[in-house]
This record gives structure tokens, sequence and C-alpha cells, in this order.
């Protein structure tokens, strides 16, 4: 199934933020750089193009001279029940250092365990997980849900 992937433009610390989301994640990770693409709009070292593949997918690159680079504003990176509860409260745990929890990741009024968190590149993260509840039924591929 294809589902949206982040993609993201970091100001210069693609190399350090990518290498952190495999740390944290885990998975394979692919990184070239401007040299290696023949862009001369940065310096050859940085990273013109670069993939984490694995459980959690993310990729990006260093922001030439001149273009934007991430500042995220009303977005969160959802990974609700993306894994068992131990694996996300790892996530989190891991992703919260250096970073800023805006809501800990712990049991919620309504049943839930979830929890938001700022990593130290700027990403927030939603991360949580119902125990006991059965999946909704899947929609069908064309129907409204």
């Amino acid at each position: 199934m294809t589902a949206p992937q982040i993609y993201v433009s970091f100001p210069g610390t693609a190399r350090e933020a990518l290498s952190f989301y495999a740390d944290v994640f885990g998975g394979e990770l692919f990184l070239h750089s401007y040299e290696e693409f023949g862009r001369k709009d940065g310096p050859p070292d940085a990273i013109a193009h670069g993939v984490l593949k694995g459980v959690v997918a993310v990729a990006g690159s260093d922001a030439a001279e001149g273009q934007n680079s991430v500042r995220l504003q009303g977005v969160m990176l959802s990974l609700l029940g993306t894994a068992e509860p131990e694996v996300l409260h790892g996530w989190f745990d891991k992703l919260a250092v250096g970073g800023w929890v805006v809501d800990p990741l712990g049991p919620k009024p309504w049943g839930a365990s979830d929890g938001q968190v700022i990593d130290q590149h700027g990403l927030h993260w939603l991360i949580g997980y119902e125990s006991g509840l059965e999946p909704a039924e899947s929609v069908q591929e064309g129907q409204p849900a």
C-alpha cells in the first residue's frame, strides 16, 4: 500500500538528522551528497538526497542556498498504533532526547495512551496506542469512509 512519506528540507543538518532517525527507528539509511549528484548550489558534502527505509521511513536533504528549511506548524507526524506499546515508548523516549516533550506518553481519559514530542530537529511527533481495542473495519478502496 502506498502512503505519503515525509521529505524534509533541513538547514544543513540532514546527515545528523537522518542518522538520528536511523538510531531511533532502525532501518537502512542511504545518503547522497551534493557532489555525488553534481550539484553546485551548496557545499559538496551537503546531503542532496537521503532516505531512511524501515518500519518508519523519513527522507530529506539539506536545503540549497536560498531555499526554505523545515518549519512545521499545525502538523504532527502520527505513529499512533504503528507498533507494540513497548516499542512506541522507546521511540518516544529517544525522540525526546535533546527535544521537547509537549505531552508525556501516558494514559488519557478516553482510554488510549498517547503523547507528543518535538525532536531536536524540529519534527513534531504524536505517538500512542489503544489497549484492548479491535482495529476498525477497513474501508474498501474507492469507497467513502
